[in-house]
């Protein structure tokens, strides 16, 4: 989620939950993003017909996360954060990762942990956990059952990166976005290098979930050669089609990516934290990976 706080007419374009792009922030004038080639309907949501389970984790071990199937992005956390965010990003530490009763838990907490060689002066700490160097895909439906906080200045992600390593032009998917300030709104976005908020041309879109905070959603991604699709509950909202003109700073979705779930705390798209709320918590009932 090297993100964006869009769709307004002047907003702050943002490289977000923090991937491998740039720090640096912009004042852009914009008009409300639209998906690519917007006269091309979007298909049906769902599962695409005869494709079968690649990967999945289930959550069925109570502990830490399953080091078989995740590790942790810390990597930032001397020097801080994008996009102003706050938290502190621990590593294998069950008061901010477990999974615990079938779910992963992903929890936000106000606190300092100023003993570790990395700490960079955060006040909040929080985990991101990445399936990098464990498992990547090309061409996948990805289902991501989740329930999330709404605690002002919360910010959940679900989302990919490229695995070469450079932002934005191996591209990025944000499957889910969300802040604790806009409880019932989910934001999904697809960057290329052509489109990406340091040009001032992203590729977001929003849509409600009422319940997004109070319940469990299912938010998806449907990507094979011709477009990537984002959706939850099986209704899409937001697509990319392949040019199909070999330019990769337009298509860079026939190479691999890794999945990202993360909490982030403030920041310019998290806005303004209520330490009294804290902590909070995303959970998630099963990750699942399904290929043609």
């Amino acid at each position: 989620m090297m993100r964006q706080a869009a769709l307004m007419t002047a907003v702050v374009l943002l490289c977000a939950c923090g991937g491998g792009g740039s720090s640096a922030t912009a004042q852009v004038a914009v008009a409300p993003a639209t998906p690519t080639a917007p006269s091309s309907a979007l298909p049906a949501g769902g599962k695409p017909a005869g494709w079968n389970l690649a990967w999945s984790d289930e959550f069925d071990v109570d502990g830490l996360p399953d080091a078989a199937k995740w590790d942790y992005d810390t990597a930032n956390n001397k020097a801080g954060w994008f996009n102003h965010e706050l938290q502190y990003y621990a590593r294998g530490r069950l008061e901010n990762s477990r999974v615990s009763g079938g779910k992963l838990i992903i929890a936000a907490r106000k606190e300092a942990l100023a003993t570790m060689a990395d700490y960079g002066g955060q006040q909040y700490t929080s985990a991101r956990l990445v399936t990098r160097g464990k498992a990547s895909w090309t061409y996948a439906f990805i289902e991501v059952r989740a329930k999330l906080p709404c605690g002002l200045g919360t910010w959940p992600a679900i989302w990919m990166l490229g695995t070469k390593g450079g932002w934005p032009v191996d591209g990025e998917i944000d499957i889910m976005e969300h802040v604790g300030h806009k409880p019932a709104e989910i934001l999904g976005s697809i960057y290329t290098g052509a489109q990406n908020w340091p040009k001032g041309t992203p590729n977001t879109a929003a849509t409600t979930v009422a319940d997004a905070c109070g319940a469990f959603h299912n938010y998806q991604l449907t990507w094979s050669a011709e477009r990537v699709v984002v959706g939850v509950d099986d209704r899409n909202y937001i697509q990319l089609l392949n040019p199909k003109d070999g330019d990769y700073q337009k298509w860079p979705f026939s190479s691999p990516q890794y999945l990202l779930l993360n909490l982030a705390i403030g920041g310019d798209l998290g806005g303004v934290v209520d330490d009294a709320g804290l902590p909070q918590q995303m959970e998630v009932e099963y990750v699942r990976v399904y290929q043609p």
